[in-house]
């Protein structure tokens, strides 16, 4: 089956039975579909396509100011793209969990590699120049999160600011238009951001998870990580070969200003479990800065995690 027979839009009917896939910018995804993996795995499914930006498609109204719905708010919608599997931080996907959106895959995660940009001419050249500075982030999502962690090292808390602009594109054209000093950004967007002459200040690389519908088989979810298990190695062994993927998620009015084929490799899936011990250091970790409601999460690993 040819990858483009595969692709739709996230608003689209899907078809009854399969596996629905919502992209995250990765090319593993397309890997193992061009590669026939999740075909050879049995697994029927089909590839949403989320192209990260403030669209019809999420619930989010396009123009917005202060964003005050991000990954997690998503989850606990049902709405947004977040299908039968999906991908987010793995504090929004730890939390959306404990709060009985889904389950969250406990056998493999993620790792992102993320940042704060400013633009070419800024005067900021350190992250402790960052105090006081409006970060533009995405609100309960890895940006957000990413940007307390990474900042916590250089600054005191009461001088992280954070501006809620929305999604991972938004951001993009908030920067590149001046509109804010300073943006926090993951994946695909690092690469558009550099390669338009912005300025890394600080590396944030963040951990992200898997979550699927409590609805959705379990051994449907097995199939999709031995086919992307696969595809991991592909990426590992020959990135360039598979670099063109990019411009299914990148929005159009980026993919003649970009060259993919500079892009570095992006996301990589790690096949090592999300365990006990880590999915309660998130929980305290939130708590402690008080990014949600306190819970009691010390005795809910197994019930919405799957082992």
């Amino acid at each position: 089956m040819a990858v483009a027979d595969l692709t739709r839009s996230a608003d689209d009917g899907g078809a009854m039975g399969k596996f629905r896939i919502s992209t995250h910018g990765r090319l593993q995804d397309w890997i193992a579909a061009e590669q026939g993996y999740f075909d050879e795995e049995g697994l029927a499914y089909e590839i949403d396509v989320r192209m990260l930006e403030n669209a019809g498609q999420d619930i989010l109204k396009p123009g917005q100011g202060d964003v005050r719905v991000g990954a997690y708010e998503l989850y606990r919608s049902g709405g947004g793209g977040k299908k039968d599997m999906s991908c987010a931080c793995h504090w929004a996907v730890n939390q959306a969990a404990t709060d009985a959106a889904g389950r969250m895959w406990g056998h493999a995660y993620s790792v992102l590699p993320s940042a704060i940009y400013v633009r070419a001419e800024s005067d900021i050249r350190s992250p402790q120049d960052l105090a006081g500075v409006d970060v533009a982030v995405g609100y309960h999502s890895g940006s957000h999160f990413a940007t307390i962690q990474a900042l916590e090292a250089f600054v005191e808390p009461a001088a992280i600011k954070l501006a809620f602009i929305g999604m991972p594109y938004d951001r993009v054209d908030a920067l590149l238009g001046g509109d804010v000093p300073a943006a926090a950004v993951w994946g695909a967007q690092t690469d558009i951001l550099e390669q338009h002459g912005c300025r890394r200040v600080v590396d944030s690389t963040f951990m992200a998870g898997f979550m699927f519908n409590s609805g959705t088989d379990p051994s449907d979810v097995e199939r999709y990580f031995k086919a992307l298990k696969r595809a991991q190695m592909d990426l590992d062994l020959e990135p360039e070969r598979y670099k063109h993927h990019y411009l299914k998620e990148i929005p159009a009015r980026f993919r003649d200003r970009v060259d993919v084929r500079r892009f570095g490799p992006g996301e990589r899936v790690v096949f090592l479990p999300y365990t006990r011990e880590m999915y309660e250091r998130a929980q305290q970790w939130m708590h402690e800065r008080g990014l949600f409601e306190e819970r009691d999460s010390a005795s809910v690993y197994e019930s919405v995690v799957q082992v």
